[in-house]
């Protein structure tokens, strides 16, 4: 509940089954409730994988990086980001579905570099044809969290059925990139054991960016994790080991997020904070960016 406007919202998380921990990160339900006084609830997603929404009846608008609010299409795919994206929803109840790398790079035949810090109409491209049922499906539902989540499971399990067998090095990069003792594309390509240019093309084939820019959006994301789990350690606290000094991160925190630690702080975030405590009660991660394959 946001006690100075009365509104209120409610995030359940669902891990997926087994077989689909290295293709998804996780399936989660959003109900909101906005006061009239404020028919909107506004706040900002951090850079993160790519991400299937479908949102029913619940109106939202949204933007990745600077720029104006525009309307979401009812099934809205998400590329991997870069930048934070600011959004407001309506009440009603929404979906979305969390892909890893090696989800996208199974289910999808364009590269996720293609849709980089995009939002795309998933009914109007071809590309994500085989979500369109879902789509549909989710948007009749009469409202049932189990019923729902069942189609959900039951969708994901025949369409990975389906798609090809993972790619070890997709799953291998992952890992990688976890490491926080990783901190340059050539010890990525070591540990990788392939040169860099190949490095390049998987990394954006699949994780939608280029190895450089992915090492420092990890490195931000183990920051930023830290920092919303616990906001009392405040910036200093909780900055990665890698961080030369506080102005180091705060180019990092400009370049990802689009504006000051500070000012960062003093926004309301009604349902961040909430999803990334949510997240790692269920998934052990706060952000999605920083699932580990299973």
């Amino acid at each position: 509940m946001h006690a100075a406007s009365g509104s209120s919202v409610n995030l359940r998380f669902a891990l997926p089954a087994e077989p689909l921990r290295s293709f998804v990160t996780t399936y989660y339900c959003i109900d909101s409730v906005c006061s009239p006084r404020e028919p909107w609830l506004e706040d900002y997603l951090h850079p993160e994988w790519a991400n299937l929404r479908f949102l029913g009846q619940t109106a939202a608008s949204s933007v990745i990086g600077p720029g104006k609010l525009t309307p979401c299409p009812g099934f809205a795919v998400t590329g991997p980001t870069s930048r934070a994206t600011r959004f407001r929803l309506s009440s009603g109840r929404s979906w979305g579905i969390g892909l890893m790398p090696a989800g996208w790079a199974a289910l999808f035949a364009s590269q996720a570099g293609d849709y980089a810090d995009r939002i795309v109409d998933g009914l109007a491209d071809p590309v994500f044809a085989a979500f369109a049922p879902l789509a549909h499906a989710l948007a009749a539902g009469a409202g049932d969290f189990a019923d729902e989540l069942a189609l959900i499971e039951t969708h994901m399990a025949v369409t990975f059925a389906q798609a090809p067998p993972g790619d070890p090095a997709i799953t291998a990069l992952t890992e990688a990139l976890l490491d926080p003792e990783l901190v340059a594309v050539a010890e990525l390509a070591e540990r990788m054991a392939i040169n860099v240019r190949s490095l390049e093309r998987l990394s954006c084939r699949a994780f939608g960016f280029p190895p450089k820019l992915l090492l420092r959006r990890q490195r931000f994301l183990r920051s930023l994790a830290r920092f919303m789990l616990d906001p009392s350690l405040r910036w200093l606290g909780a900055l990665d080991c890698h961080y030369h000094d506080q102005s180091h991160f705060v180019r990092d925190f400009r370049r990802f997020i689009g504006m000051s630690p500070s000012a960062y702080s003093k926004l309301d975030k009604p349902l961040l904070v909430a999803a990334a405590r949510a997240r790692m009660a269920i998934a052990g991660e706060a952000v999605q960016g920083l699932h580990r394959p299973q």
